[in-house]
């Protein structure tokens, strides 16, 4: 568990290195959105390390944050409206 642990960190720190660095904002995005599901990922596995059910649904509300903000973001560098 604790090897999953810090491989999610390193990987979240990567993402991190790519939203700060990123040549393009769409590269920016993505790096955003990956740091969202990885952060989703490493409240699941303490909640299920800890045996903490509520940060099992944290975990579901980060994702679906994340997605919802990558959907938005996406819709806004085309250009578009949220109603589109």
């Amino acid at each position: 568990m604790e090897i999953l642990l810090t491989l999610l960190s390193i990987c979240a720190f990567f993402a991190l290195y790519r939203a700060l660095q990123g040549p393009s904002i769409s590269d920016r995005v993505i790096a955003v959105d990956i740091m969202g599901v990885l952060f989703a990922g490493i409240t699941a596995l303490v909640g299920l390390k800890f045996n903490l059910s509520y940060l099992l649904d944290l975990s579901i509300v980060i994702a679906i944050l994340s997605f919802l903000g990558t959907l938005a973001l996406a819709k806004y560098l085309e250009g578009r409206s949220l109603d589109d």
